[in-house]
C-alpha cells in the first residue's frame, strides 16, 4: 500500500486538502501529514496544527520563528521515518517550499508534488526555477500557470479551479437579479472593512441621491465584522439589507468588491462588479515595484486586460466608485458586455471536478493505475 504525506497550513489549504483526500482511493493509500480539522476527519494520522500554522503577516511569523523552525525539523524527521511514496504540498509556500528544500537536501527520493500553486507569477517569479529543481509535479488551478511552469522544465497539470464546483453548489434556484439592489462587499478582514467600507458607503449616498429606489446589501465574514458593517452604515445613514455573501452576488444588479477571493466568487456567480482596494502608500509603492503582473484582479490577469474596472489607491474613493456603479447601472449594453466577458474568463477555469482531476494526477505520479 502506497503512502502519501500531505501538508496544509491554512484554512483554505485544509479545505482543498480534505477534498483531495476524499477524491483519492483511500482504501488503497495510507494518508498522513499536517493539516486542519477537515483533513483530520478523513485520517487520524493528520495532525491538526492550524491554530499555530495559520498566521498572517511578517511580524506574526517572526514572533513564532522558533516554533516554525522546530516544526520544520519535526516534519522532516517524521517524513523520513514514515517513508511516504509522495509528499503533497498544498499552497502555504513560506513553509512548504522550505520543507521541499530540506527534504531534497536530506536525500528524500519520493515524489514531491505541489497542489495549489503559490502566486509566484505575481510576486516572486524567481522561485519558479527553484521549484522546478525541487518538485516532480505541479498541479495548478489557473490555466496560465501551466505554460509558466512548464517553460521552467517542471511537469505541470491544470486541474481546474475548485471554486467552479463550490460556487455551483451555492447557486440558488429561481433567484433573479434585482435592478435596484447594489452589492457592497468590503472583504473578510477587519482592516478591509475599516479601510474600504466607508468609501463604499459614500458611493451609496451619492447613488441614492440620484436613484432613490436603490437599495444596498452587504455582510461580514464574522459576527463581529457584520456588526461593524451595520454600525458604519447606520452612522452614514445607509440602510443595509443582509443576505449571505454568495446570495448577494446572485441577487444584486451590480456591485463593488474588495480585491481577493471574493472577486473570483462574484465572477463565478455572474455579478457585474468593479474591484477596489487601498493600502498604506508605502505598501503600495513596494507592491508596484515587485508585482510582475499588470492587474490586481485575477479575472483581469486571466483575461490579459481590464475586464473588471480596478479602482485602487487614489481611485478607491466614494465618488469614483459611484461613477463606475452608475455606469453599470445605467447602461444595459455595458453591463451585459461585462457579464459576457466575465463568463468567458470563468469558462477558462474548467468545467468542475478539479479535486478529482488533481487526485488522478497524484495517482499517475505515483505510477498507480
Amino acid at each position: 500500500m502506497k503512502r502519501i504525506f500531505l501538508v496544509a497550513g491554512e484554512i483554505s489549504g485544509d479545505t482543498h486538502g480534505s477534498a483531495l483526500m476524499r477524491a483519492l482511493p483511500t482504501d488503497e493509500l495510507e494518508l498522513s501529514g499536517l493539516g486542519g480539522p477537515t483533513m483530520r476527519e478523513i485520517s487520524d494520522d493528520i495532525e491538526d496544527w492550524l491554530a499555530d500554522a495559520a498566521v498572517l503577516g511578517l511580524w506574526e511569523v517572526l514572533k513564532k520563528y522558533g516554533y516554525f523552525r522546530q516544526k520544520m525539523d519535526e516534519t522532516v524527521a517524521r517524513i523520513f521515518a514514515e517513508k511516504p511514496d509522495a509528499v503533497v504540498l498544498i499552497d502555504y509556500p513560506g513553509f512548504n517550499l522550505r520543507l521541499a528544500k530540506a527534504l531534497r537536501k536530506g536525500g528524500f527520493t519520493g515524489k514531491l508534488i505541489y497542489y495549489i500553486s503559490p502566486q509566484v507569477w505575481a510576486w516572486k517569479r524567481g522561485r519558479i526555477k527553484t521549484m522546478a529543481e525541487l518538485l516532480d509535479l505541479m498541479i495548478c488551478i489557473f490555466p496560465f500557470e501551466k505554460e509558466l511552469y512548464e517553460n521552467s522544465g517542471l511537469p505541470t497539470e491544470f486541474a481546474g479551479h475548485p471554486l467552479v464546483d463550490s460556487m455551483e453548489e451555492e447557486r440558488i434556484d429561481g433567484v433573479t437579479r434585482d435592478p435596484n439592489l447594489v452589492a457592497l462587499l468590503p472583504g473578510s478582514r477587519e482592516r478591509e472593512v475599516e479601510g474600504l467600507f466607508p468609501q463604499m458607503l459614500e458611493a451609496a449616498r451619492i447613488l441614492k441621491k440620484a436613484r432613490p429606489d436603490l437599495r444596498f446589501a452587504s455582510t461580514g465574514a464574522t459576527a463581529v465584522l457584520d456588526a461593524r458593517i451595520h454600525e458604519l452604515a447606520g452612522k452614514a445613514g445607509i440602510k443595509i439589507e443582509k443576505f449571505p455573501a454568495h446570495e448577494i452576488m446572485q441577487r444584486a444588479a451590480v456591485g463593488v468588491v474588495a480585491s481577493g477571493t471574493a472577486t473570483l466568487e462574484a465572477a463565478c456567480l455572474g455579478l457585474p462588479y468593479c474591484l477596489t482596494y487601498k493600502v498604506a502608500w508605502l505598501t503600495a509603492l513596494v507592491a508596484r515595484q515587485v508585482m510582475k503582473v499588470d492587474f490586481l484582479g485575477i479575472v483581469n490577469v486571466m483575461a490579459g486586460r481590464e475586464v473588471v474596472r480596478e479602482l485602487l489607491q487614489e481611485k478607491s474613493t466614494g465618488p469614483v466608485i459611484a461613477d463606475e456603479l452608475e455606469r453599470l447601472l445605467s447602461d444595459d449594453v455595458v453591463r451585459n458586455a461585462l457579464q459576457d466577458d466575465i463568463a468567458r474568463v470563468v469558462a477558462m477555469l474548467g468545467e468542475g471536478g478539479s479535486h478529482e482531476r488533481a487526485a488522478s494526477c497524484v495517482i499517475a505520479a505515483l505510477g498507480a493505475d
